[in-house]
């Protein structure tokens, strides 16, 4: 039953998340994933920062041992310096004194060159570990820079995806019918088509009647002068209106 219920609400999980991609703004979601990378690098810059830090704060520490070393050395040898003066001055008490001194002042030089030597390692670790933090926070600044120029390239895209789907809207809408009595832009097209060559056949139409009426008159025309010719004919031959000369066959 339990593992039931875990399949069911992944598959619901699954189902939710699906229909929220799907009705999401991809600007939102553009803008919401630069603002995620921008506050992992914030974190990655505070955590290099708190690395670098630690290795400033032991690089002083090793300065400052190194200073109390230098102290120290120079304080062993100024006691065992005053110890032999007594011994060869007679003052034995002084000159216990001070080798005692000396012998305190190189334990405590001991002790720091002790501490000097773990500062030391740790300086040498914590350099290393800021040395991998810096170059971590630049690669990430680059990877950073990347995404922004990505996200440019993405909201340009996201623009020309929005001015392509508002043109196949409208290109739709022009084809579609807006009504039952709108015609759509393709059947207005075909009325003016069917118009236009309705018209043009009416106009040859017409042509082959005036042509035909020229015919006409150019043959009424031939008719006059072949009648004016033969009668002058006749008249040349001397024959009356009507006659036939010799060897003419009347048709």
């Amino acid at each position: 039953m339990i593992q039931l219920a875990k399949k069911w609400w992944k598959y619901l999980t699954a189902k939710l998340t699906s229909r929220f991609n799907e009705n999401a703004d991809p600007k939102v979601q553009l803008e919401q994933a630069i603002s995620e990378a921008r506050e992992q690098h914030q974190r990655l810059t505070d955590q290099a920062t708190n690395v670098i830090a630690s290795q400033k704060q032991a690089e002083i520490r090793l300065n400052s041992k190194m200073t109390e070393l230098e102290k120290l050395n120079a304080n062993a040898r100024q006691a065992l310096v005053m110890a032999d003066e007594a011994e060869k001055a007679g003052d034995s008490t002084k000159a216990t004194q001070y080798t005692t001194a000396a012998e305190t002042i190189t334990h405590q030089l001991i002790e720091v060159e002790k501490d000097i030597d773990s500062l030391s390692e740790l300086v040498m670790e914590s350099t290393q570990a800021a040395d991998q933090a810096k170059a971590a926070v630049q690669q990430n600044s680059r990877l950073l820079q990347s995404k922004i120029a990505e996200k440019s390239k993405l909201l340009s895209q996201i623009e020309q995806a929005k001015m392509q789907e508002e043109m196949n809207a409208a290109m739709t809408q022009l084809n579609a019918t807006v009504g039952d009595d709108v015609p759509t832009l393709g059947e207005v097209e075909l009325k003016i088509q069917a118009r236009y060559a309705k018209a043009k056949a009416a106009s040859e139409l017409g042509g082959l009647t005036v042509e035909s009426r020229i015919l006409e008159v150019e043959q009424a025309t031939a008719n006059v002068e072949t009648h004016d010719r033969i009668s002058q004919l006749r008249a040349e031959l001397g024959l009356a209106a009507g006659e036939t000369p010799a060897g003419e066959i009347e048709s």
